[in-house]
């Protein structure tokens, strides 16, 4: 849906030329939900900015569904922004118009279906958000989670092929923020949109995502599926995202096992066979001993997942670790 072929964005600022964005090649499958995540200045606003060309490229050609947009006229972007609907972090409603007001704000600019028509629209998509009841009340009215369902609904509006997320959850209590993804998640279910989504939070990547690109200094430093990125990072960045939603420290509570004996591994299961009791299978048919210094079971979308730390002793280790491999867990020996 979405193709980045060396894109770059430049600043001329005071004299000097900042890169926000160096060439970037990314591909966007359709019907998918992107993230992209990195810490403040990344570069990752500027890259969802690109996309709906609220920024002009320096360089590179861009792609959307096939089209080249990297040289529309104001015209061409007019179209081709109907098909882009955007959700800000801070909402950006007009606190003087109602909630049906807001929503019916896209399909007024545009002009193109008549009075009962939007009127039908806005209902129809204030029920998809759940604020069926809350119409003719003003943003000052409502919760933040109730305003950003209004932003939802307004950005569905022009019913587009790409949904973009400005930070859309950052702004919001834990809580709302989980009700707010899974609304996110049950849109790009059912309308099948591209949905591109930027964050400084790798709990909202893991929860709503099927794909991730991590940026650091204006590039894109890893990209791949959520699961592999999420349970074997490759990149100092990505490392500590994990980290920091893991509340742990990565590599120095290694330290922590030092009086521990034994060889110490990390166990990656996935899918079903998070749920399967192949430790105690696999200590019965080798022999080994194993105690758990670490561990955490959660979900990766819709997908289980489990990681634990062990400590193994005794028995016939290369016959452990060979049951292990057969049974698709995946294995690292950390010493």
């Amino acid at each position: 849906m979405i193709e980045f072929h060396d894109v770059h964005k430049t600043y001329r600022v005071a004299g000097r030329d900042i890169p926000a964005l160096h060439p970037t090649r990314l591909e966007v499958p359709r019907g998918q939900v992107f993230g992209i995540i990195g810490h403040s200045g990344a570069g990752k606003s500027t890259l969802l900015r690109l996309i709906n060309r609220l920024e002009q490229p320096s360089g590179g050609k861009l792609i959307i569904d096939g089209e080249d947009v990297t040289a529309f006229n104001a015209g061409q972007l007019r179209r081709l922004r109907q098909q882009i609907g955007m959700i800000f972090q801070h909402f950006n409603l007009l606190s003087s118009r109602t909630v049906a007001d807001n929503v019916a704000l896209p399909l007024r600019l545009a002009g193109e279906l008549q009075a009962r028509e939007i009127d039908a629209r806005v209902a129809e998509l204030l029920a998809r958000v759940g604020l069926a009841d809350h119409a003719r009340k003003y943003p000052a009215q409502l919760s933040g989670g109730q305003k950003q369902r209004v932003g939802i609904a307004r950005a569905l509006a022009t019913q587009p092929k790409i949904l973009l997320c400005d930070e859309a959850t950052s702004a919001l209590d834990p809580q709302t923020t989980a009700s707010v993804l899974q609304l996110l998640a049950q849109i790009n279910r059912e309308l099948g949109l591209t949905i591109v989504l930027i964050t400084h939070e790798m709990d909202v990547i893991r929860r709503v995502c099927d794909q991730v690109a991590v940026m650091d200094a204006g590039r894109i430093v890893e990209q791949g599926p959520v699961a592999d990125v999420f349970l074997h990072p490759q990149h100092i960045t990505t490392k500590r995202f994990v980290q920091e939603s893991e509340h742990t420290d990565g590599d120095e509570q290694h330290d922590d096992f030092a009086h521990v004996p034994g060889r110490i591994v990390r166990l990656t299961f996935r899918g079903e066979a998070t749920y399967a009791p192949l430790l105690g299978t696999v200590a019965r048919e080798t022999g080994v001993d194993y105690s758990i210094l670490a561990g955490r079971i959660d979900r990766i979308k819709d997908s289980p997942y489990g990681q634990l730390t062990l400590a193994i002793t005794g028995g016939d280790l290369d016959a452990a670790f060979a049951r292990f491999a057969a049974a698709d867990v995946h294995l690292e020996v950390l010493r």
